[in-house]
């Protein structure tokens, strides 16, 4: 089988990539231009929970030098209208784009599975029933040859070009003046949001970076006119009065900069083998949305789909699913921008439809920002083509399509971690069974329905985990989750009925049936594959 072509070495191109040789993929990684990402304190991501647990089991523990906000303020006139702390495991992490894409790079170069080429940028590609080959401007003669390709090569991507997939949307829906800069201020773990910041009157955002770096974001007229270093100096000046309570705080400007939100949409994100992720697919960023939050989605949505196809044959319900999960959620994120856009920043009669007023705008600001709401809860796929049948599930309060919940499960090993800890691989079948957590593993093993449930998960047709949590959130004892490689519930079945599970995990794969794996070896020529036609 001829390795995955990942086109695009950004965080999501590194992420993809390294999502797939974790779970035996062979890759071949396309870079346009050699070297490390330049370094832009003031290039920022904001990565929830999720996405920033995905982020973290692709690279060595404690390696992503971000911050994690333990409280959000959002105020008015200086007055605060809400106040959010978090629990460690919930906080976003904010942390700058450079140091991602480092410690995603840095992973990848300890990666057997992945080869990476600075081939130069892609100018043909070709798709046949038996895989896909790509020319590069680098490379002269023989093309590239793979198994299937993902375009991970941002907002101008060459990749969806050559596939002819339009890309329509609007320019310019916001645009922020930005800055970075390391200054000492009083609350160096949190992130605020000001409208009508006294003595200014401007929208402001300044949220903590490591080290004492702070971003500071003004926004700005949609089409107005250039930010002058003058001008910008003068809104850092006046903020860091009003954050730090007196005037001349010292401060070290580190960088600056515009930060312009668009919003587009690929047509389409499957063209046969060929896919599209990230800036290649999506554009968003007003309103605090997040691109690279929802990009490092892309990336776990797809792999796992794409590393089923590869290792037990093509599935097209399966990886149709992609284009159909994830177009759907960024349809629905910026469905909700434009909704929210008129009313957070127009005036007249329609501010007059959102009860609270300027409590409410604040709170639609706050929503991107935070990860809740229509503008930055983590998707719910409880329409996707691989939801079970109708009727299989509990008819309970379980989020079914939404992310499960992050307890403590129990492999048969006797092992304890969290669920997220144990993502990214294969299936997760677990068995909510109240006192097993007081119990050594041996003595439960062999009791009640875990000798006949362990038989079951043996024999379906997909590598699939069994575990057990002592309990789960709205689910009765004895209740069976499916959980998906990517984290989200897919069915919670009232009881061990193997005709009911079995049932579940083929629609949850797409239909597939299963084969034998291919044996990979790492480091070897043939896990490279023979990646030229």
């Amino acid at each position: 089988m001829e390795p995955v072509i990942v086109v695009g070495a950004g965080p999501v191109g590194l992420a993809l990539a390294l999502a797939l040789a974790r779970q035996e993929v062979p890759i071949v990684l396309l870079e346009a231009e050699q070297g490390p990402p330049p370094e832009r304190p003031a290039r920022s991501c904001v990565l929830r929970a999720d996405t920033a647990a995905f982020a973290q089991r692709l690279v060595a523990p404690d390696v992503l030098p971000g911050t994690r906000w333990m409280v959000w303020r959002a105020l008015r006139r200086g007055q605060v209208v809400e106040q959010r702390d978090f629990t460690a495991a919930e906080a976003p992490l904010h942390l700058p784009q450079h140091h991602l894409t480092e410690a995603l790079r840095s992973a990848v170069r300890g990666e057997d599975l992945v080869l990476r080429e600075h081939a130069g940028r892609v100018v043909d590609l070709t798709q046949d029933d038996d895989g896909i080959q790509v020319h590069t401007a680098g490379r002269q003669g023989e093309p590239w040859r793979g198994s299937y390709l993902v375009g991970c090569d941002g907002a101008r991507s060459t990749v969806r070009k050559l596939l002819g997939v339009r890309f329509p949307g609007r320019t310019a829906v916001e645009r922020h003046a930005v800055a970075a800069l390391r200054a000492r201020l009083p609350w160096p773990d949190e992130a605020v949001l000001h409208q009508e910041l006294p003595g200014t009157g401007a929208e402001m955002c300044a949220r903590a970076l490591p080290d004492d770096v702070w971003r500071l974001d003004w926004l700005l007229p949609p089409r107005g006119e250039l930010v002058t270093p003058e001008a910008l100096l003068r809104s850092v000046e006046e903020t860091l009065t009003v954050l730090a309570g007196e005037s001349d705080t010292p401060y070290e400007l580190l960088d600056t900069g515009v930060h312009t939100a668009h919003q587009r949409l690929a047509r389409h994100w499957r063209v046969d083998r060929a896919f599209l992720a990230g800036d290649a697919a999506h554009l968003l960023g007003a309103l605090g949305t997040q691109a690279v939050d929802e990009g490092l989605r892309d990336a776990e949505n797809l792999a796992w789909k794409l590393a089923m196809a590869w290792h037990e044959g093509r599935a097209d319900t399966l990886l149709d699913s992609y284009e159909a999960e994830r177009r759907g959620a960024v349809v629905r994120r910026l469905r909700a921008v434009d909704q929210a856009l008129p009313l957070v920043r127009g005036g007249g009669p329609l501010r007059s439809l959102l009860p609270g007023g300027a409590r409410n705008r604040l709170g639609l600001l706050t929503d991107g920002h935070l990860g809740r709401g229509a503008l930055g809860a983590p998707p719910e796929h409880a329409a996707s083509p691989l939801a079970p049948p109708a009727g299989l599930s509990l008819p309970a309060a379980l989020p079914l399509g939404g992310r499960a919940a992050d307890v403590t499960v129990t492999a048969l090993s006797g092992d304890s971690r969290p669920l997220s800890h144990r993502l990214g691989g294969d299936l997760l079948v677990v068995l909510v069974a109240p006192g097993t957590g007081v119990w050594d593993s041996r003595h439960w093993l062999n009791a009640g329905v875990m000798p006949e449930l362990a038989a079951t998960v043996r024999g379906l047709p997909v590598p699939t985990q069994l575990l057990v949590a002592e309990s789960y959130p709205d689910a009765p004892a004895h209740t069976l989750l499916v959980v998906r490689p990517d984290g989200h519930l897919a069915a919670a079945l009232p009881g061990v009925h193997e005709e009911a599970l079995r049932t579940c995990v083929t629609a949850v794969t797409g239909g597939r049936v299963g084969v034998e794996r291919p044996a990979v070896e790492c480091g070897s020529a043939a896990a490279a594959g023979d990646v030229r036609a």
